[in-house]
């Protein structure tokens, strides 16, 4: 399980760098030929696309790290059994709750046949949208993965001094 972690850890680290570095070319190509006179349409388009790919994989990301806001204080203050309860009740409804953004994205896409980009119509919207059902299961795999450390972690309790974020 740890040998997939890594390589799911790596794998969103090296997708995030290189969405980051496309928006970075693609704004500053832009910045730059607007500079000289040349005008895009094509540009804000696509920058705000891939803004959206990298938020969405770098909250993956996150999740897998279990670096999204929480209340870890409160919930290792909690007695022993009521603590592991509520880790599995937050556990369960942040699954559910990508499982359902996943599914509802994934019954979207079949309604954006054969819509295009409106300043690029040689890329399907089906392509740009596909990311909140990738990202949903790509959410859900980094909870269940980092599930195992977590839980190891919210079992020390409040004394535990390796510490890290529950959720």
């Amino acid at each position: 399980m740890e040998r997939l972690h890594g390589a799911v850890k790596r794998a969103l680290e090296v997708v995030s760098l290189l969405i980051l570095m496309a928006l970075l070319a693609v704004v500053t190509v832009a910045v730059a030929c607007r500079y000289s006179g040349l005008v895009f349409s094509w540009y804000d388009e696509l920058a705000s696309i891939l803004l959206a790919w990298l938020t969405y994989i770098g909250a993956a990301l996150a999740a897998l790290r279990r670096g999204h806001l929480g209340f870890d204080n409160v919930v290792r203050a909690l007695p022993a059994g009521t603590r592991r309860a509520a880790f599995a009740l937050s556990e369960a409804a942040t699954i559910g709750f990508f499982a359902c953004l996943g599914w509802g994205g994934w019954m979207l896409l079949p309604l954006l046949q054969g819509e295009t980009l409106v300043s690029m119509p040689f890329i399907p919207s089906i392509a740009t949208q596909s990311i909140i059902p990738l990202a949903a299961a790509l959410f859900v795999l980094a909870e269940i993965l980092s599930m195992p450390a977590a839980w190891r972690r919210i079992s020390a309790g409040p004394g535990d001094e390796a510490g890290g974020a529950l959720h």
